[in-house]
């Protein structure tokens, strides 16, 4: 068998159900009993300091035209196989890493790791397998990359609201897409993790420095960990009396 074609009795059935269609597309299963906070929460950037270290990659689409973007329903390839574990029924998130090109990529400027989605193993050779994409944050890309699949748990803020602590703030850093202003419900990455003594769920107030002298800092509301990693976390924007920026000030309730 060519190492590009499907198993006939695959090809067959995909043939027969996309009779008219430029496009393949597989039967998408419905993500139940998801609550959007937690689609929301599994589709929320993180941050990274290094490239990925995952092989698996997307490569393509069953399509009669070349195709970079792929949406549910969508079957797509990946260059993995039975020979690298692969197996039908597995999920993976499909992500991609984004970073502003006028920064390197450092223990400083960390690089946004945005997640398009998730897919579902359809059917397998040894060493491709075609993938259907089952939810999508965004669309799915040819390249991006694929990591072990597991929903997140949902956070529980600390009910405690100490007092903010201040003279050692984290800064407000970029969110999906390299989003630089967030408001109530957005998702945005500072610069402390778990190194730092960071849990989900704990609470942290964000402020604004004017540049006035002999001035308080302004308080511009509150966010709550939601992805914490050892030195960048993801927090979602709780409460917002003004937009916040990339460069604003965070200081956790300690």
């Amino acid at each position: 068998m060519s190492r590009f074609a499907l198993p006939a009795a695959i090809l067959a059935g995909l043939l027969a159900s996309t009779v008219g269609l430029t496009a393949q597309r597989a039967p998408v299963t419905p993500q139940t009993g998801l609550s959007p906070d937690i689609l929301a929460l599994a589709c929320a950037p993180t941050g990274a300091h290094a490239q990925p270290a995952s092989s698996l990659r997307v490569t393509g689409g069953q399509d009669a035209f070349t195709r970079r973007n792929y949406g549910p329903g969508d079957l797509v390839t990946i260059n993995a196989g039975t020979s690298n574990g692969i197996r039908v029924g597995q999920e993976f998130f499909v992500r991609r890493t984004q970073t502003d090109r006028d920064y390197e990529i450092s223990g400083v400027v960390p690089m946004i790791v945005h997640t398009a989605g998730w897919v579902r193993v359809w059917a397998v050779e040894d060493d491709m397998s075609l993938v259907t994409v089952t939810h999508a944050c965004d669309a799915i890309e040819v390249g991006d990359y694929l990591d072990p699949f597991a929903l997140p748990d949902a956070v529980v803020p600390n009910p405690n609201k100490p007092k903010a602590e201040r003279d050692n703030y984290a800064r407000v850093m970029a969110g999906v897409d390299l989003r630089s202003t967030f408001g109530r419900g957005d998702f945005f990455t500072i610069n402390r993790g778990t190194q730092d003594g960071i849990t989900p769920g704990a609470q942290f107030v964000v402020y604004r420095d004017k540049k006035e002298a002999k001035n308080f800092l302004f308080e511009l509301g509150e966010a709550v960990a939601v992805k914490v990693g050892d030195g960048v976390s993801t927090l979602q924007v709780t409460l917002s009396r003004d937009a916040f920026r990339e460069g604003d000030y965070v200081a956790a309730r300690k």
